[in-house]
């Protein structure tokens, strides 16, 4: 599976739920984006080495945007900015997902149900 940004924020929040998912799925992908993203949110060198430490404790796999997930995520882009708003970190995620086959873990399903291919497992924080 492939954990969506969301899912993690959750889980830096404090959510119980998201926890729970996290830790019974050890070894999940997260996209380069998703840890990117992840990273810009963080305050210090504290919450650093909080996010790193998390990430091998769920032996958590980040999976770098390669050639072929930019053109998918490019083609995203270009069939659903203007009808659906498709943002360039939700296709490359999504381009993600689907280039590895991965179903795509999220709270945010509006971002994606309308991308073809794509399986979504709806999470629910409460």
């Amino acid at each position: 599976m492939l954990a969506d940004t969301d899912v993690l924020i959750w889980n830096l929040r404090g959510n119980q739920k998201a926890g729970e998912w996290l830790d019974r799925s050890p070894g999940f992908t997260v996209s380069a984006v998703t840890y990117m993203e992840l990273i810009q949110g963080l305050r210090d060198q504290t919450e650093f080495r909080a996010l790193r430490q998390a990430v091998q404790y769920w032996d958590a796999r980040i999976q770098p945007v390669s050639e072929a997930i930019s053109n998918r995520a490019t083609f995203l882009v270009e069939t659903y900015a203007l009808s659906h708003n498709m943002q360039m970190t939700d296709a490359l995620i999504a381009a993600t997902a689907t280039q590895l086959g991965l179903p795509l873990v999220t709270a945010n399903d509006r971002h994606y149900r309308h991308i073809e291919g794509l399986e979504i497992h709806l999470f629910r924080p409460k």
